[in-house]
Order: structure tokens, then C-alpha cells, then sequence
């Protein structure tokens, strides 16, 4: 089916874990809220998981050292980390979401597509999505935003653009008055690094680089040269994939400042692990194959695995061997991404091994 029929829906909850904290304590709104480490008064050594929008106006945002965001804000509110809640309340939204597509795809614990195709118009699809938000928000007392487009990189652009609590919907022959006039970095994918080569090329809007001679493009950027041109364009084939059958799940995070703290970048791995754990309930009983990334300042990138003999789905497993393999990158260089895979399935496996048998030494 060509990308101008489809009609795709991106749904994105709004400060997710701080949102939620918020509901739990409602004299918090209004005020600026951190999910994260414990600050330790500016002495902390974790990360922000993530933080409200009243937060944000003070530079605060997740990725970024705690003890950065209390400078930033000493007198916002700092709160642990409640993954429980939090993946009870996304299964809770995601069931919800679940009624109103036929095929759906969630890609985090916040965030999912939902293929829309058959409703017939945009119009219908608009409608569709407000009664959604409804649902949600009668459901938890949350808002999320939505947007909608022909493919999935429109859709999902769209989702951001007004949020929080927003609704945009961009029809096929929308797609290019849309897009051009954002900053490049609004193309997922494009960071920091590659947005920062494309300035230097003098592209520095999505509708420049829609316009810039795709070979030159090829000749700086291989065949992802192709890839972000095409996005720029919003052209996306990917379809919305129901994920029972992923090969693997993954998460990773850019450091907004490289660290060499092990303390530090331990916490942050900690919280990869606890969110794999959460999406690991959902796609697949049992894992084998546990993989930890670190892309070092300069961009040299490594991995490392380690695959046990029985799958399991314990969490205090994925945050153990996530820092046993992390202790091995930790040689004084600076860390820019850090990140964390689960692969090897096993969705017929009934038992559930214990943390002591996973972390004992590997035998042969």
C-alpha cells in the first residue's frame, strides 16, 4: 500500500513518570517535579529518569545528571523512581489503546503506533483520536498527544508538536508545509553529532534537507544520507508491527555531558535495565542473551554479551549482569551512550532461575 494511503497514529504520554506522581499526589501540580536518583543535596551521582513540564522551563531534562538538575532547581520536587506503578499504569493505557486499532505497536513503556488505515478519512481519524485521549484521561487522569500523518516519522513529529496534551494531524498533502520550516533535529535520529554536520552544511531546517542534493548527502553520510533525506521528505515504509515476535529489545541513552563517573553511569544503566524489565513483562516471558553498548567520546563504540544457560525474566538479573559487563568499559575514558539489549527468547520457558545462578561463574 503506498505511504499517502496509510493513516498512521502516534501516541506519546506527556512526562510520563511525572505525570503519574502528580495523580498519585495532586498537591504537586503545578510545582517542578524530578524522577530520578536521590540528589544527595547536589551530590548525587544518579541520572533524571524524567521530569514535568514545569521542570523543563528550568533546563532539566531526563538523561541529564541529578545533581546538574538540583543546580538547575534545587527547590523542585525529587522523587524515586516507582517502576511498578509506572508499568502497571502503561499496561492499563496500553489496553485502552488496544480498542480503538486493529494493529497496534508499542515501542516503549509511553509511546505506541496504532495503524488507522482502514477508518476511512483523516477526519474520522481526528475524531477517533479525541475520543481516545478521553479514554485515556477518564481511564488515569493522564493526557498524551497524538499525531497523525501518512507514515510513522510524520506521525510521530506530529505527536511532539504541540505538546503537552495535543492533537495535530497532518493529511498527505500537508506533509511538506508541515515539516519544512522545523529545526532538522525534530527527525528522529538526528542528534546532536549529525545535526551539528548538517549546520555545517548549512542545512538547519527539515525543509532543507528535503531540498539538498541527495548525493552530497551519500558522499557525508552514506546510505544514511538516503534515510534522513527521505524522512525529511516524510517518506517512511516502516509498517505499525504487532512486536510479539521481536528478535530483541533495547534501550540506550546519550549522555548531555560525557561522563567518566562510574558511580554515575552505573545508576544510569540501572535505569536501562529497570525499564527493559518492565517491557520485558510485556513482549516475551524469558530472555537468554543479555548485551551491554558504550560509545566512548570520539565515538568509538564496543559491546559486550554474555548469554546463561537458562532464560529468565528476573530483573534483579538484567540489573546485575547490565553492570557486571558495564564494570568492564569503565577504564577512565569518557562515556557518551550507554546501552542495554535483551535477545534470545524463550517464550515456551516455565522456569524462573535464580539472580545466584545467573551471576556464578560461567563454567568451561
Amino acid at each position: 500500500m503506498a505511504g499517502d494511503d496509510r493513516i498512521i497514529l502516534h501516541v506519546d504520554m506527556d512526562s510520563f513518570y511525572a505525570s503519574i506522581e502528580v495523580r498519585e499526589r495532586p498537591a504537586l501540580r503545578g510545582s517542578p517535579v524530578v524522577v530520578g536518583a536521590d540528589p544527595r543535596g547536589g551530590a548525587g551521582r544518579g541520572v533524571v529518569s524524567t521530569c514535568s513540564y514545569e521542570a523543563r522551563r528550568y533546563g532539566i531534562h531526563s538523561g541529564q545528571p541529578i545533581s546538574r538538575a538540583f543546580d538547575l532547581c534545587p527547590h523542585a520536587v525529587f522523587l524515586p523512581v516507582n517502576r511498578r506503578l509506572y508499568v502497571r499504569v502503561s499496561g492499563n493505557v496500553m489496553q485502552i489503546l488496544g480498542q480503538y486499532a486493529g494493529r497496534m505497536e508499542q515501542v516503549s513503556i509511553d509511546e505506541a503506533y496504532l495503524d488507522l488505515t482502514g477508518i476511512g478519512s483523516y477526519t474520522e481519524a481526528e475524531e477517533l483520536a479525541r475520543s481516545l485521549k478521553e479514554a485515556v484521561m477518564e481511564a488515569e487522569e493522564l493526557t498524551c498527544s497524538v499525531g497523525i500523518g501518512p507514515s510513522k516519522v510524520v506521525a510521530k513529529i506530529a505527536s511532539d508538536y504541540r505538546k503537552p496534551d495535543g492533537l495535530t494531524v497532518v493529511p498527505p498533502d500537508r506533509v511538506a508545509a508541515f515539516l519544512a520550516p522545523l529545526p532538522v533535529g525534530k527527525i528522529p535520529g538526528v542528534g546532536k553529532k549529525t545535526g551539528a554536520e548538517l549546520a555545517g552544511m548549512g542545512v538547519r531546517t527539515v525543509g532543507d534537507l528535503a531540498a539538498y542534493d541527495v548525493q552530497e548527502l551519500i558522499a557525508r553520510f552514506g546510505s544514511g544520507g538516503v534515510r534522513i533525506r527521505d524522512l525529511a521528505l516524510g517518506r517512511d515504509e516502516r509498517r505499525v508491527e504487532v512486536r510479539e515476535g521481536a528478535k530483541s529489545i533495547s534501550r540506550e541513552t546519550t549522555f548531555a555531558e560525557d561522563m567518566d563517573d562510574p558511580r554515575f553511569l552505573g545508576a544510569a544503566m540501572d535505569f536501562l535495565a529497570a525499564d527493559l524489565a518492565g517491557t520485558l513483562a510485556k513482549e516475551a516471558p524469558a530472555f537468554r542473551t543479555l548485551t551491554v553498548k558504550v560509545r566512548y567520546r570520539g565515538f568509538a563504540t564496543h559491546t559486550r554479551s554474555r548469554t546463561f544457560d537458562h532464560a529468565t525474566s528476573d530483573p534483579a538479573v538484567i540489573r546485575e549482569g547490565a553492570r557486571e559487563l558495564l564494570a568492564a568499559f569503565l577504564d577512565g575514558r569518557f562515556v557518551r551512550l550507554i546501552g542495554l539489549r535483551l535477545s534470545g527468547f524463550d517464550r515456551h520457558e516455565g522456569r524462573q532461575s535464580s539472580l545466584d545462578e545467573f551471576l556464578a561463574p560461567e563454567r568451561g
